[in-house]
């Protein structure tokens, strides 16, 4: 049973994940690390694509080694935050315009702080 659970939460972090690469307020990256971390609980043979792939596969091992982003993967975040605030000045009625703002400041410094990790975005 605990199996399938994290089966199931695997696939649907990785449609989430899938889903972030074209909405702005939606990461993908950390999605796919999540989905890694429910597959190795459920299917070995999907961690290991994961592992290898040739896109997402670095930015897992390195979160799993160094708990290390790379410095494109920050700056996109930065710029995913950015795109988002200037929807909501846009868009959102006071004090809903904020949301953004206070989501950037709180995960954007936790992003920044944690150690750089090689590799591509």
């Amino acid at each position: 049973m605990k199996r399938h659970f994290y089966l199931v939460a695997g696939w649907a972090s990785l449609g989430l994940g899938a889903i972030g690469a074209f909405l702005p307020l939606l990461p993908t990256v950390p999605f796919v690390i999540l989905a890694a971390f429910c597959f190795a609980r459920s299917s070995p043979r999907l961690e290991s694509w994961l592992l290898t792939h040739p896109h997402f596969g670095h930015h897992i091992v390195a979160w799993r080694e160094k708990g290390a982003i790379s410095r494109k993967g920050k700056i996109a975040a930065t710029a995913a935050f950015a795109l988002s605030i200037v929807l909501a000045a846009i868009f959102s009625p006071w004090p809903w315009v904020m949301v953004p703002v206070v989501a950037a400041v709180v995960t954007g410094s936790w992003i920044w702080t944690r150690p750089e990790g090689r590799g591509e975005f």
